[in-house]
């Protein structure tokens, strides 16, 4: 049966590869800085979501491929820009107080429609600290979700299209996870009244375009190959890779993934900078560039699936470190190192 690539909990190279990077370049400390601007961006991109919903509400259903088009093409960037801004959120990387961050994060999240903010600041600090844990990373999928889709690009298709819905299965399975409390409440509450006030005010039509955006945003465009280039591979001597493409000038610069789990205190505009002051530790691992091929490469390419990524184990006392891969369909792969260029 085909199972995630297994690996020792004790084999992480994140936080060893973060020590060395500081300890050869101490002036990247400068870089550890909030970057309050990025509050303004997400002020920006939500006023710009709701304008955009408004006029596709004066047009009417009639006009649904034109909304679509623009989801496509301008609000799925918007929405994920926005996600980003959550992400640095997550890490208090845009305002001093903790409580200011959560606000910021709420804001980003209103054209998303759902209240996700709250929840993802909870797991996403998790993936961090648990990285690979299935019992506390919400980032591997779940075992069922895993065998359901399977490496039928039908299914992977239909599985990037609706990622939004998978991924709410995924907290219940974890342990020491608070998901409700007052800031998840508040999350809701704003999430609501935001919907509320979009179909008063714009109208189905106008609702209809967000929703169209906030589903190209995570999962069906390119986008949403975000979420295969950061821990996805068939290549067992990387678990996590970045990407350095044009996207990343409208992406806020997520693509750059090592540098930012090395060095998560480091907000989304230095994160270029950490990787050109440091280049000896980044230029010998393997990158993708290009988020729109990774796609199509995770949906027809049968080397891929759910279980593509590395799971961390856990080590008995009396047992050497694992490092082997469970057999079955990926037993063949070819996992030897060499340069990512499909």
């Amino acid at each position: 049966m085909q199972a995630f690539f297994h690996q020792s909990e004790f084999d992480q190279p994140h936080p060893s590869r973060a020590r060395a990077i500081i300890k050869a370049h101490p002036e990247l400390r400068r870089l550890i800085v909030r970057n309050p601007y990025t509050a303004l961006i997400a002020v920006s991109l939500v006023l710009m979501q709701t304008a955009i919903s408004y006029w596709m509400g004066t047009k009417g259903f009639g006009y649904w491929w034109l909304s679509l088009l623009i989801a496509y093409c301008i609000g799925a960037f918007a929405n994920h820009a926005n996600y980003v801004i959550i992400h640095d959120a997550t890490h208090n990387l845009i305002l001093r107080s903790k409580s200011w961050n959560k606000m910021v994060a709420i804001i980003a999240d209103l054209p998303n429609l759902a209240p996700g903010a709250m929840g993802f600041r909870v797991y996403h600090l998790k993936h961090h600290s648990h990285q690979g844990d299935y019992e506390y990373d919400a980032d591997l999928a779940n075992h069922w979700e895993a065998r359901l889709i399977g490496n039928k690009w039908y299914r992977k298709a239909i599985w990037l299209m609706l990622f939004p819905f998978f991924q709410l299965t995924r907290p219940p399975r974890l342990k020491a996870i608070r998901m409700w409390d007052r800031w998840f409440f508040v999350n809701f509450v704003c999430a609501a009244g935001y919907d509320a006030a979009v179909v008063y005010f714009c109208g189905w039509p106008g609702f209809l375009y967000l929703v169209f955006a906030f589903f190209f945003s995570i999962g069906l465009h390119p986008v949403g190959a975000r979420w295969i280039q950061e821990h996805y591979t068939y290549d067992f001597d990387q678990e996590t890779f970045s990407y350095y493409g044009p996207i990343n000038r409208v992406a806020l610069n997520m693509g750059y993934h090592n540098e930012h789990h090395d060095l998560p205190s480091i907000p989304w505009n230095n994160l270029p900078k950490l990787r050109a002051m440091a280049p000896e530790f980044y230029d010998y691992l393997k990158y993708h560039t290009s988020w729109t091929r990774l796609l199509f490469q995770f949906i027809f390419d049968e080397r891929y699936s759910l279980y593509s990524r590395i799971e961390r184990m856990k080590q008995r006392a009396s047992s050497p470190a694992i490092r082997d891969v469970t057999t079955g369909r990926m037993s063949g792969v070819d996992l030897s190192a060499r340069p990512i260029t499909f």
